[in-house]
Formats: C-alpha cells, sequence, structure tokens
C-alpha cells in the first residue's frame, strides 16, 4: 500500500474519531465511544506506518492535520448543522494553502 493511500487511511480514521468525539456526548454513548477509541489507534498505527515508509513527517503531519481540519469542518456543517462564516472558511483555505506550500518545498528540496 503507497505512503499517500496509507495517509489517507489515516486522515479517515481521524476524522472518523474526532466526529465520533462529539457524537460519544463524553463517553456516555458506546457505540461512538468504540469509534473514537479504535479510529484514533487506527489513525496512529497508519501514520506511523506513513513516517516509516520514508514520508518526510513535516509533509505527512502537514496533509494529516490541515486534511483532518478541513473535513471535520465540512462534516460538522453538512451534517451536524454546525455554523459557518467567511472567516472560518478563509483559515481552512489558508490552512490548506500551507500545506500546497509545504508539499511544493518538500519536493523542490
Amino acid at each position: 500500500m503507497g505512503a499517500y493511500l496509507l495517509l489517507a487511511l489515516a486522515i479517515a480514521a481521524e476524522v472518523s474519531a474526532t466526529v465520533s468525539l462529539k457524537l460519544s456526548e463524553g463517553f456516555s454513548k458506546l457505540g461512538p465511544s468504540i469509534v473514537v477509541v479504535v479510529g484514533y489507534a487506527v489513525a496512529f498505527v497508519a501514520l506511523s506506518y506513513v513516517l516509516k515508509m520514508g514520508l518526510p513527517i513535516g509533509v505527512a503531519y502537514a496533509i494529516w492535520a490541515a486534511a483532518g481540519v478541513a473535513l471535520v469542518a465540512i462534516v460538522g456543517v453538512v451534517f451536524l448543522k454546525e455554523p459557518i462564516n467567511a472567516a472560518m472558511i478563509a483559515g481552512m483555505a489558508l490552512v490548506i494553502g500551507g500545506v500546497v506550500l509545504i508539499e511544493l518545498g518538500s519536493a523542490s528540496s
């Protein structure tokens, strides 16, 4: 499995765990609580394999964190009916732009 595919798995697991953290209502609901624990475990194991495969830690973590932030925000707005405004959208664009710059910088060094 390629490093970027494994990184996508780590991102999906982290997003699932983070959304489930909200749905667990302080770990008072068993199903979402299990998803939190399993999701974070899968995310960190997958991320550790990505790093072992040679992807630079700055690039891997930047992609993982930025994608996680953006996807959790989107899930919050679309499925959990959380508010969003122009400043939040601009912030997400800046985070994603920063990751692109990190990736470009890493490729040129």
